[in-house]
């Protein structure tokens, strides 16, 4: 059986899997039942290798990872089809023939390409503070999932598991300044973290940006990566220089009036289109100005190339 496991699982959740054949092992229990069929006794295949029903696995509500590749599926599909799956699943059991998956989401989907009707699985006993951290740990470890989805499930475990980010570390084996820069993707623009998940930008380059405050720079920044193809090195210079250019002080002018909602929505969506932060100043009778600053030459041409100029 050892041959056939090739997890690479981490302390983490080799601690949390506390019930696995090894662990026994190592305490000096012999589990005689490691390939034994569920439907046969079901409280005697706990933390050993059953063959349970696919039709009886209902998915991991705590999944971290929200999108999986379709020609990778077929690829594992047509392996499975030909060598059956050699990496167990693993779940817990909800009932007599019911189970929730734990982990190896990607397997059981191919399985279920694959038409194949049982596979092999661990049953494990876990609460939902559990499933999640090990959903968590599975697919950082094995899966590499982007960076936002390792945000977001980072996020969920704080929220859901009242753990704050240096006990996260602590589970996930990283420092408590890689789990807060993961996190500090989250506050950036809906734009730019869809570029991340999509992998049109690194981590490198988000990096970079999560140092800049303004949302309106950032957005400046990330269209520069974009059109010019920008190393992170490049970034983080342009980043420097705007932060050196930053030395001005504040204006001390009267604070304009607040906007009704719809010239406010109308100024942030402006300032969304041209990725800079646009003025408008508008008077009593409808009259009123635009303003739409750029920050170089470079994204004067940009925004001309938006008006069609």
């Amino acid at each position: 059986m050892s041959k056939d496991r090739k997890f690479g699982l981490g302390r983490g959740l080799g601690a949390l899997l506390s019930d696995t054949p090894e662990v026994n092992r190592e305490r000096g229990q012999t589990n005689t039942n490691s390939n034994s069929s569920v439907t046969d006794n079901p409280s005697a295949a706990l933390g050993a290798i059953s063959h349970v029903k696919v039709s009886q696995v209902e998915v991991n509500p705590f999944q971290p990872r929200f999108e999986f590749d379709e020609d990778a599926l077929k690829e594992l599909s047509e392996s499975i089809k030909l060598q059956g799956l050699i990496q167990p699943i693993t779940v817990r059991q909800l009932g007599q023939n019911s189970y929730q998956l734990i982990s190896g989401e990607r397997r059981l989907r191919a399985s279920k390409l694959a038409g194949i009707l049982e596979i092999p699985a661990y049953i494990r006993t876990a609460d939902d503070q559990q499933m999640l951290e090990m959903a968590l740990i599975e697919n950082i470890q094995r899966e590499n999932l982007n960076a936002i989805e390792v945000a977001l499930s980072f996020q969920r475990m704080i929220e859901e598991c009242s753990i704050n980010q240096e006990e996260l570390g602590d589970r996930v084996s990283k420092n408590r300044s890689t789990v807060t820069n993961y996190l500090r993707l989250l506050k950036l623009p809906p734009t730019i973290q869809a570029a991340i998940r999509d992998n049109r930008i690194s981590m490198g380059h988000a990096r970079a940006l999560i140092s800049v405050a303004d949302a309106t720079t950032q957005l400046y920044i990330f269209q520069e990566i974009l059109d010019k193809d920008l190393s992170v090195r490049k970034v983080e210079e342009l980043v420097r220089q705007l932060k050196n250019d930053a030395t001005k002080p504040a204006s001390k002018d009267k604070k304009p009036e607040a906007f009704s909602f719809q010239y406010q929505k109308i100024q942030d969506d402006l300032s969304s289109k041209f990725a800079t932060k646009i003025k408008m100043k508008v008077q009593d009778g409808g009259k009123g100005s635009i303003e739409i600053p750029f920050l170089s030459d470079d994204d004067l041409s940009r925004i001309l190339e938006l008006l069609d100029w």
